[in-house]
């Protein structure tokens, strides 16, 4: 699989200076951890599953979480677990099938090894599980029967918790739970693939929930949790983790309050006003501005409840051809030693130590979503993913 690979490959090439990479289940966590891009959710009680699951691959998806927490009723547990074994018994039977990265999302440790037991060798097509409301207390039981599940299976099997509990929302619990959160998914470091935000459970210990208008940002709340969890899990000197972005809730607003937040000369350029238009009808001006302040506060990749809102996630993921340039220029064998340098686009300085680490990841993140030809913008790529 690679992003953007439903595209033709001559759009590709059009598109990109470096084209993303391919990249299997077995790849490196490391790459793994960055190549996530939109997970996209769904219940797992979904009576076509398989069908929608080699459908999403078609259309660029790379990751998808199958939910048996709180997308289903508790009375429907048992038959979604039971799903879950005729559907991947399914996609098992289809040998030539594009799937991508699947995960399960369980409610107990229990769970993990009896789902392990069932899939029998469509265990193959599982990358691992996710895990709710994730503190050290609870999150323990869950790695050790990942740890067991792994082991009986025979198949490597990542962990991606999620941080929503109100232990870490609360202040006077929050750098307790955030240490011990610390200690567990560093005691288990290579069975953590990613952490995942939970804000929509964050909002409901308020009553709150944002508006199509507002990002998580805006929600200062929020923002400090956010803030807090990539300080101590997100650091980029070996300690850290990749942390995802939370999920969009919206994909249509029937009314606004606000302008949209979507300049028009970057759509007037390439002759797609319609796709603006299109992207404000459908609350993605929002998403769009999120996505940008994820990255800007160090996350990568993002949940996400809609097929609409992966492109998005994606296209701004691809790194610029001048983020491309400036990255290497300071990762040159040359500059180990430090200095400043006018960048190739001759607009900002480049300081090489205190911007090593930010261009070490940048160009992770080029190997496997691209970088962008010189003079192509975001715009093209969203134009370019959108199906036929």
């Amino acid at each position: 699989m690679r992003h953007f690979g439903h595209i033709a490959p001559e759009a590709r090439r059009r598109l990109f200076h470096q084209e993303p990479c391919a990249f299997t289940a077995d790849s490196p966590a490391r790459l793994l951890a960055a190549a996530l891009g939109a997970t996209l959710y769904s219940p797992a009680t979904r009576s076509r599953l398989a069908d929608d699951i080699v459908k999403q691959a078609a259309h660029g998806v790379v990751s998808m979480v199958l939910c048996l927490e709180d997308s289903i009723d508790d009375a429907d547990v048992a038959a979604g677990e039971e799903n879950l074994v005729r559907q991947f018994a399914d996609l098992h039977s289809r040998p030539g099938a594009r799937v991508p990265l699947l995960f399960i999302r369980v409610r107990t440790p229990e769970q993990i090894p009896d789902l392990v037991r069932r899939l029998g060798p469509a265990v193959r097509l599982l990358s691992g599980f996710v895990l709710p409301k994730f503190t050290e207390e609870r999150g323990i039981p869950f790695l050790e029967a990942l740890t067991a599940a792994e082991s009986a299976g025979g198949r490597r099997l990542f962990a991606m918790p999620v941080l929503e509990s109100p232990e870490l929302l609360y202040r006077e619990s929050r750098m307790d739970t955030l240490e011990g959160i610390s200690r567990a998914v560093g005691k288990y470091r290579d069975r953590v693939l990613a952490l995942r935000l939970g804000v929509t459970d964050f909002c409901s210990s308020y009553g709150l929930r944002r508006a199509p208008d507002m990002t998580a940002y805006d929600v200062q709340i929020v923002a400090s949790v956010i803030a807090d969890v990539v300080n101590m899990l997100g650091r980029a000197d070996g300690t850290g983790f990749t942390v995802t972005g939370p999920v969009w809730e919206y994909f249509r607003v029937p009314e606004r309050m606000f302008k949209p937040q979507l300049r028009q000369s970057p759509f007037l350029e390439v002759q797609a006003v319609e796709l603006r238009e299109k992207l404000i009808e459908h609350a993605m001006d929002g998403l769009l501005r999120e996505i940008s302040l994820d990255q800007a506060n160090g996350l990568l990749g993002k949940t996400c409840i809609h097929p609409s809102h992966v492109l998005p996630v994606h296209a701004l993921s691809v790194v610029s051809h001048e983020e491309f340039s400036d990255a290497q220029d300071i990762l040159r064998p040359e500059r180990g030693g430090g200095g400043v340098l006018r960048s190739a686009y001759t607009n900002k300085m480049n300081e090489v130590k205190p911007h090593r680490a930010w261009a070490e990841r940048t160009l992770l993140r080029a190997e496997v979503f691209g970088v962008a030809g010189e003079d192509v913008g975001f715009v093209e790529l969203l134009a370019a993913g959108i199906p036929g």
